[in-house]
């Protein structure tokens, strides 16, 4: 009856054990699959806020001489940015901090020389510091945050104007960075627009830069607030129903 005894409790432990083994190995297995998916997850998001730059077809030299004529009187103090000598080689980081969040930018100077050297001055004289971002719109076609004016009314400028840096290949998309002007050329001043979406627009508005993709969740979460369709009858969309204001530009 021992004997009997021993052997059942022996058949039952190896039992015990290969059920253990078996439940460990499954484990196992499924540990594997999990840090699979996740890691294709990683892939999938890293492509998604990957940002097509534009590249011009032909290069410009290192340098550059830029005008930036007077026009109208500026929306707040500012000095004109110089204009020769720019330089059209790398580029240069500006952080936005907004209240609704940070949004890092890099600039563009082999894209827009004359733009980038008019922002970065921009940012360094403070002009852009304590504005509102005074325009969001959502429709399937032209999905941007536009910025850049003091006074909030999109009327603004700095009093003097730049000039267009396009070319027939522009194409605007997701992530990109441009500056908003009228519809006559060369217009632009302080105004710009960040596209977190669709843009499908003409080639006439200068892309100078890209949006981090730190940045552009703070744009989504904007966006996702919607806008109180006050400029439908004007240019579309209208103010953010979350305001933000940029409290500080910074360059590098």
């Amino acid at each position: 009856m021992d004997v009997a005894t021993n052997q059942m409790r022996r058949d039952a432990a190896k039992r015990k054990l290969a059920s253990q083994q078996a439940r460990r190995a499954q484990q196992a297995a499924r540990r594997r699959r999990i840090a699979v998916i996740s890691s294709a997850a990683v892939v999938v998001v890293v492509l998604v806020e990957a940002v097509a730059v534009p590249t011009r077809p032909t290069p410009l030299p290192a340098s550059v001489s830029c005008a930036y004529p007077a026009e109208g009187q500026a929306a707040k103090p500012v000095n004109p940015p110089p204009t020769s000598d720019v330089s059209a080689k790398g580029t240069v980081g500006v952080t936005l901090a907004t209240s609704a969040g940070t949004i890092p930018l890099t600039l563009d100077r082999a894209l827009a020389p004359c733009t980038v050297n008019n922002f970065v001055s921009l940012a360094q004289q403070k002009y852009f510091d304590a504005t509102t971002c005074h325009r969001l719109t959502t429709d399937p076609g032209l999905q941007v945050l536009q910025c850049g004016d003091p006074t909030g009314s999109g009327s603004g400028g700095p009093g003097y104007t730049i000039p267009d840096e396009v070319f027939p290949q522009l194409t605007y998309g997701r992530g990109l960075l441009a500056m908003a002007k009228t519809s006559a050329p060369n217009s632009g001043g302080s105004q710009f627009f960040m596209v977190y979406g669709d843009a499908q627009l003409p080639p006439d508005y200068t892309v100078f830069g890209s949006i981090s993709p730190e940045g552009l969740q703070v744009v989504d979460q904007i966006a996702r607030t919607g806008h109180d369709n006050s400029l439908a009858a004007q240019a579309g969309g209208g103010k953010p129903v979350q305001p933000v204001t940029i409290e500080s530009a910074t360059v590098g």
